[in-house]
């Protein structure tokens, strides 16, 4: 078919400052993880006094933002879906960001308004995602319960059990203190339903999914995200278990997302420098090979 029109250019109406700080832990789907915290901030040009006036009374917003972490250059018309286990179906029929064109849609939570800035909660994107548009949600008109879902309903997508190490444990308590100390109140209360829900939905690649409980089980065991200004460690037990067992404090690299008080993160190089302890290399971030075992005969923490 011809082309009949000129390339289109867009211009952000601002960057997401997210909790998620890298790609490794983001959500699939938005509304997955709900106390997963984001902020935009409007530009000025674009007048947001008078932009956003009338958004106060909507629940929720459509944001449409730009997979700018997306490093795919060629463009593939069948893709693999996490959730299928490695079966390919057609781009269109899924919500990958191998597209031709990177746009993502996300359903948020509207949490405040305040001037220039919105406050959303249940996002699925990282920090400094560049957004297009946002639209209001319009429950009467978009929420179609009678719709088919295509291929979801038998898409496998198994939960993990989450337990805590008496040392992750500990760990999380003085984040969380101190985030309340600081003044971040709201997300130290939410920091641990973040935590748990980000891996209980099992962030890991597929690549690194299946026989954990076998004794000859290779694939990489341990695993790191990045949360607010804290690197979360988890390791696979067993099928279908996960458990924390650590948590460091990064303070000289990431200032917390405050919903109220946001300072810039800076970007992140994706893998984390870390010393071994004990003979084990923790130097995980997202799925880099780390040989710690797990512990035995531990109460497990929910």
């Amino acid at each position: 078919m011809k082309k009949t029109h000129s390339p289109f250019t867009f211009e952000p109406i601002g960057v997401l400052e997210s909790c998620y700080k890298d790609k490794f832990g983001v959500p699939r789907q938005s509304g997955l993880v709900k106390a997963a915290t984001a902020r935009l901030k409007l530009r000025a040009d674009l007048h947001p006094d008078q932009a956003l006036q009338g958004l106060h009374g909507f629940s929720h917003v459509w944001l449409i933002w730009v997979f700018h972490e997306n490093r795919t250059a060629r463009y593939h018309a069948k893709v693999h879906p996490p959730r299928l286990g490695g079966e390919s179906l057609g781009v269109f029929a899924t919500r990958s960001p191998h597209r031709p064109n990177p746009i993502g849609l996300s359903l948020v939570e509207i949490i405040a308004i305040e001037g220039d800035t919105l406050f959303l909660a249940g996002i699925d994107v990282m920090d400094g995602t560049p957004v297009l548009d946002l639209k209001p949600y319009l429950p009467g008109v978009e929420a179609l319960p009678e719709a088919r879902a295509g291929w979801m309903p038998q898409a496998s997508g198994e939960e993990l059990r989450v337990s805590w190490t008496d040392a992750a444990e500990e760990a999380f308590q003085e984040w969380r203190e101190r985030l309340r100390h600081r003044g971040f109140r709201e997300e130290a209360a939410r920091l641990r339903e973040i935590i748990t829900d980000t891996i209980r939905l099992d962030p890991r690649p597929v690549l690194y999914r299946g026989g954990e409980g076998d004794g000859g089980y290779q694939r990489r065991p341990n695993h790191a995200f990045r949360l607010y200004d804290g690197d979360v460690h988890f390791v696979m037990t067993g099928a279908g278990q996960a458990e924390i067992f650590e948590i460091r404090p990064l303070h000289d690299e990431f200032p917390p997302a405050n919903l109220r008080n946001f300072d810039p993160s800076i970007k992140s190089g994706g893998v984390v420098e870390t010393p071994e302890r004990e003979g084990k290399n923790h130097g995980t971030h997202g799925n880099v090979r780390d040989q710690r075992q797990p512990r035995q005969n531990k109460r497990p923490k929910t």
